[in-house]
């Protein structure tokens, strides 16, 4: 923990350095960055300064303890000695705390994308089992959301959609809901009554600002072409509907749920930023694969996170070994005993990587 510690008071003497050249404005879109930069490092820095002085005034206090004759000075460093120790817990714990908050990737708002894997029309119906549980969930945690794209099945299930959740806290809580989602249960479509295995894959995408991917208007390519589905008078009427293709990446992006191509336009250009962004970060970490495959991985039914078996009203998620027996409870919405177990977890793992 404390050379990642050490490592972001070095980072941010740094910028301070670069931002006090006399040089610093001639590039505004670099200051700008710097800037930002700073004030995300800031009060970890600052505080880790703060920790380092009280365990230097400490060790100073313990050797005088050491070396002390007189029995009141003795008495003096020993005092000292308990009240810079408690002082140092104490801002060890705010370390600790804030160095998990710096781990996770902060959004004011994020995209949770939700896609039928294995299994044809069940897994379709099952993707709008689990969409229906995690707008429940956002609804009780008062986040708002939007629907901004969706593609139905045949017999009213979820091919694919894509829903932006905003609220305090949101990406954090929802991020470990990343993977392949697995349902066992006697499909609406099986006639001789047996239990099928089918697979939902989800993927959790914090929106980045503007600021910080920037889409050239050469790089991308724009179709627009008519909406289809459920939608209104305009349905086939209009070309409202939006492709939108990343020719860098190859990264294509559809939206057409909305009657106005502009406003379809503007939501499809919101996912892709979420989506490069990922790429990038994926890159960064030098990982084999992007962070979508490693969320969803392929949608085999052996690749999962967590299970909802309906013939014992089960769920488990695998990762931590947790299963409950309430899994009614869990698909209306009622998923914190899963979610709580999970952040600890991974709250736990980070900090003994750091």
């Amino acid at each position: 923990m404390f050379e990642r510690l050490q490592g972001i008071e070095k980072r941010y003497r740094e910028i301070e350095e670069e931002m006090a050249r006399p040089d610093a404005l001639a590039n505004l879109e670099s200051y700008k960055k710097l800037a930002k930069e700073r004030a995300e490092l800031k009060e970890l820095a600052e505080l880790f300064r703060e920790w380092r002085k009280r365990s230097e005034e400490a060790l100073s206090a313990q050797e005088i303890l050491r070396s002390a004759q007189e029995e009141d000075m003795r008495a003096l460093a020993k005092d000292e000695t308990i009240l810079l120790e408690k002082e140092k817990e104490r801002l060890e714990s705010l370390l600790k705390e804030k160095l998990l908050g710096k781990g996770e990737k902060q959004a004011k708002s994020m995209f949770l994308e939700i896609r039928a894997g294995t299994g044809g029309e069940e897994a379709a119906l099952f993707a709008r089992d689990l969409f229906s549980m995690y707008m429940k969930y956002a609804e009780n945690m008062r986040w708002k959301t939007e629907v901004m794209t969706i593609s139905l099945s045949d017999l009213g299930g979820i091919k694919e959609v894509i829903l932006m959740v905003e609220g305090k806290d949101a990406y954090s809580t929802l991020r470990y809901e990343s993977g392949v989602h697995r349902v066992q249960r006697v499909p609406q479509t099986e006639a001789q009554g047996r239990i099928h295995t089918s697979t939902v894959t989800v993927a959790v995408l914090p929106e980045p600002e503007e600021l910080e991917i920037s889409i050239l208007p050469d790089e991308v390519r724009i179709d627009v072409f008519r909406s289809s589905g459920p939608g209104g008078q305009h349905v086939n009427t209009t070309d409202s509907a939006v492709r939108i293709t990343h020719m860098p990446t190859g990264i294509v992006v559809t939206c057409q749920d909305e009657k106005s191509q502009h406003k379809n336009k503007a939501k499809a250009m919101r996912v892709l930023r979420a989506r490069l962004k990922e790429k990038m970060e994926s890159e960064k970490e030098q990982e084999m694969s992007d962070e979508r495959r490693k969320q969803v991985g392929t949608g085999d039914r052996s690749e999962r996170i967590r299970t909802y078996n309906f013939p014992q009203g089960r769920v488990t998620d695998h990762r931590i070994g947790l299963t409950l027996y309430k899994l009614q409870d869990v698909l209306n919405g009622d998923i914190v005993a899963i979610i709580n177990p999970l952040i600890a977890h991974f709250q736990s793992e980070t900090l003994k990587k750091g």
